[in-house]
């Protein structure tokens, strides 16, 4: 049987990926009534997560989903595989699918993750590459439905780096889900224009502004995420372009009445969103990395057919 792979957002149909999102819904619901009513959906499975760069919710929430269904798990950090003593791709996922039931990959190039699945005979989990980032995003949607109910046809502003893997996921998300994509940021951090044309050929709906206050004009929820990340050399000159992309009270104030704001962690305060932002009464940051649990709760229980 052909395993099930979670690798992007668009890589799914449709209506698979709304159905998994209502499954999601269901199983936090469930989870929160009685944490046991889950709790055998993968009794005597194993996930393995595999990370070549450091991670805190990444590691977190998928240890702890998948333990919640009654699993168990197993990490493996870049120096304690022989990857990194020339082992090719292909013959680690054909090991490993021999010993463990999914696996969970986070790391640099997307290629890397593709082989993985490739040559695994048990499902793999995208947990980020530099590509993209679609359980964060996914684990986003929820967020979003939870508190102000279906994402189809609302508007979603993303101001700073739209050059970046959480961002690429966003345009990913909106050709699956509906919504406007309204982003704000210079020219040389713009998405590319590949990335662009497939999301509109795929019914995306994306807008691209210099001026974030125009972006983010009368938009249901407000994204931003830091400006130098692991692996950027070019600090100095990204501060340098980013800053007046910084999410503040008085550009949050152009939102809609309603607005949450959201950030995938860990955040750069006073860099790309103020404190009064993140801290304040419109921000869901942290109700979002709880949801990654119970999101990948969700994609670990469809890979494995679980119910």
């Amino acid at each position: 049987m052909t395993p099930r792979h979670f690798l992007d957002l668009n890589r799914l149909e449709q209506s698979q990926l709304h159905r998994l999102m209502a499954r999601a819904h269901d199983m936090k619901a469930r989870f929160q009534r009685d944490r046991l009513s889950i709790a055998h959906l993968a009794r005597g499975q194993v996930l393995a997560m595999l990370f070549s760069k450091p991670s805190t919710r990444t590691r977190v929430s998928f240890d702890v989903a998948m333990r919640q269904l009654g699993g168990e798990t197993i990490v493996l950090n870049a120096n304690e595989l022989q990857l990194g003593r020339g082992e090719t791709i292909a013959d680690t996922a054909r090991v490993l699918s021999r010993y463990v039931d999914v696996i969970m990959l986070r790391t640099t190039a997307h290629a890397d993750l593709l082989e993985l699945a490739e040559h695994a005979d048990v499902p793999v989990i995208n947990g980020l590459t530099d590509l993209s980032h679609p359980c964060q995003v996914f684990a986003d949607v929820m967020t979003f439905e939870e508190y102000l109910g279906p994402i189809s046809g609302r508007k979603i502003a993303w101001i700073g780096d739209a050059n970046n893997n959480v961002a690429t996921s966003w345009l990913h998300a909106a050709s699956m889900f509906g919504f406007i994509l309204s982003i704000a940021c210079p020219e040389a951090y713009r998405p590319s224009p590949e990335l662009v044309q497939d999301t509109t050929a795929r019914g995306g709906q994306i807008v691209i502004h210099e001026d974030p206050g125009e972006a983010i004009a009368g938009a249901d929820c407000v994204l931003t995420d830091v400006w130098v990340s692991m692996g950027h050399d070019d600090g100095d000159r990204r501060m340098k372009m980013l800053r007046d992309y910084q999410v503040d009270a008085a550009l949050m104030s152009r939102a809609a009445p309603h607005a949450i704001f959201m950030h995938c962690l860990p955040a750069q305060r006073g860099h790309e969103v103020t404190g009064e932002v993140i801290d304040g009464p419109q921000s869901v940051v942290f109700e979002e990395a709880e949801n990654r649990m119970h999101a990948q709760r969700a994609i670990l229980a469809w890979c494995l057919e679980a119910e």
